[in-house]
């Protein structure tokens, strides 16, 4: 699942529209808009290194928006293993 107030909040940032971006990263925008819908899930790695090139995104903003549910499980089962 991406994080889509953070998505939505750097592409604000960066004065982006969804339709901008999913010209840039080379997809129709009602496809971009139906992934958006659906929490990202449907976003491949393709799609989302585009993004992220696209909005010149840090790699604590990429680990923010892309990765919250991995960094939360990897954080919970480190946790229990100590």
């Amino acid at each position: 699942m991406v994080n889509l107030n953070k998505l939505k909040g750097k592409m604000i940032e960066k004065g982006t529209t969804v339709s901008d971006l999913a010209k840039t990263i080379g997809i129709d925008k009602s496809t971009l808009y139906r992934k958006l819908r659906n929490n990202g899930e449907e976003i491949s790695i393709k799609e989302a290194s585009s993004i992220i090139k696209s909005l010149n995104l840090t790699i604590e903003e990429v680990n923010s928006i892309f990765f919250t549910q991995f960094v939360a499980f990897n954080a919970k089962d480190s946790k229990l293993s100590h």
